[in-house]
Formats: structure tokens, C-alpha cells, sequence
């Protein structure tokens, strides 16, 4: 049996996805980061940092979104792309540690940190506009209708979720391939089965936090 460890509106999204692309049978274990069922030392034994994602799949666990869904690709053989694309294969499926980052920061100033006096507006409008940067090359990449040629592929999946999550941070009104590529993973499928299963938002409560005003720092 394959067992995924989960948190709605979290990079196990990404794992979540994937598993409903290959068309795997598996058990989706619900945590909370509210309940300290992550920081039990049954889970730190599955994934040390005690974060989400932790898989159990033969006969052994595995954590970290990028190595999953790479690990995945490779053992059930799909979704990645042709021989001569592992390459662009790679750098895709890890690009999104790029775009994670600066999500991860801005998640931190506009949400965790609920003391207005502990967030930076500079920090916010900066990794805002980082953020951007890092979509407008995805953007740029989109050629066709995949970041692959050969056609969708578990990169689709790991940039992707950063792209859905980083809209609520930059508006992607100038990215107009990115927005397109976005609905045609709306379409697909697996991608609504997994959204089906997400489960309850307990991080994003509002469809966009812009960056505070200039004059707020003064």
C-alpha cells in the first residue's frame, strides 16, 4: 500500500497530483500544522523536519516533493519526458524549489507572522517581485503547451503548483502563456481528483495578499 502524509494548500499538493496522474491506488493520511501530529516522533521517523510531504512506497519512506515526484517518474516509468528532455526534464522539476522559495517567504510575512509589527514590508514587496521574475521564466519557456515538447510530464506538476499558489501573491495579468497554462492544468482530470482530496484550506483564506504600499514603511 502506498500512504501519503498531507496537508491541504502544502508542496504534498505536488505528490497528491502525481499519484492521481499515474493512476496508483494509495491511502492519504491528513495532518494539520495546528495539531503537532507532524512534530510525533512516529512521523520524524518518515520525514526528519517533520514537514510534509512523507511517502511510504515500497517498502520504505520517502520526503521532499522534488525527489517523489522524480522517484515516482522513474520507477513507474511516466511522465518524463523523452531521453533527449531529461536534462530539461531535471532543471523543470527543480525550478520550483526556485519559485517555493520566495512563496515560502511571502507565505511567512502575510500569514504565520500575525503581529503586523513583525513583517517587512520591504521583505514583501521584494519577494514579490522576485516571485514575478521567477514565473516571467516560465512564462518565457512556454512555447507549446507543456515546459516539455514531448508533452506533459512531471515538471508540469512540480512548477505548476508553485504557479497556482504564487498567484495569490503576483497578478498574472502580463503572463498571459503562464495563465494559459494554468487552465489547461485545471482541465486535466487528475489534477481535479487531486483537488478534489486536498482537503480544507488552512493557510490561504483569501484568493490574493498584494504587497503593502510604499508609504507603509515610512
Amino acid at each position: 500500500m502506498i500512504r501519503l502524509h498531507h496537508v491541504a494548500q502544502t508542496r504534498s499538493f505536488r505528490v497528491l497530483w502525481m499519484l492521481e496522474e499515474l493512476g496508483l491506488e494509495f491511502e492519504l493520511v491528513p495532518h494539520s500544522f495546528f495539531d503537532r501530529s507532524l512534530r510525533d516522533p512516529a512521523y520524524l521517523a518518515l520525514s526528519p523536519a517533520g514537514r510534509v510531504p512523507a511517502l511510504e512506497i515500497d517498502g520504505r519512506a520517502l520526503f521532499e516533493s522534488g525527489a517523489i515526484l522524480q522517484y515516482l517518474a522513474e520507477t513507474r516509468g511516466a511522465l518524463t519526458g523523452t531521453a533527449e528532455e531529461r536534462p530539461d526534464w531535471l532543471e523543470w522539476l527543480h525550478y520550483c524549489e526556485t519559485v517555493a522559495a520566495h512563496i515560502a517567504n511571502l507565505t511567512q510575512h502575510h500569514i504565520m507572522l500575525r503581529d503586523p509589527a513583525m513583517r517587512s514590508p520591504t521583505v514583501m514587496r521584494l519577494e514579490a517581485k522576485r516571485l514575478e521574475k521567477a514565473l516571467e521564466g516560465v512564462e518565457r519557456r512556454l512555447a507549446g503547451d507543456w515546459l516539455l515538447a514531448s508533452g506533459f510530464s512531471a515538471a508540469d506538476i512540480a512548477v505548476a503548483y508553485g504557479a497556482l499558489t504564487g498567484q495569490r501573491f503576483v497578478a498574472l495579468d502580463r503572463l498571459p502563456r503562464l495563465k494559459a497554462w494554468l487552465e489547461r492544468i485545471a482541465a486535466r482530470p487528475a489534477f481535479a481528483r487531486a483537488a478534489a482530496r486536498d482537503g480544507a484550506p488552512e493557510i490561504y483564506k483569501a484568493d490574493f495578499y498584494p504587497p503593502p504600499e510604499e508609504t507603509q514603511d515610512a
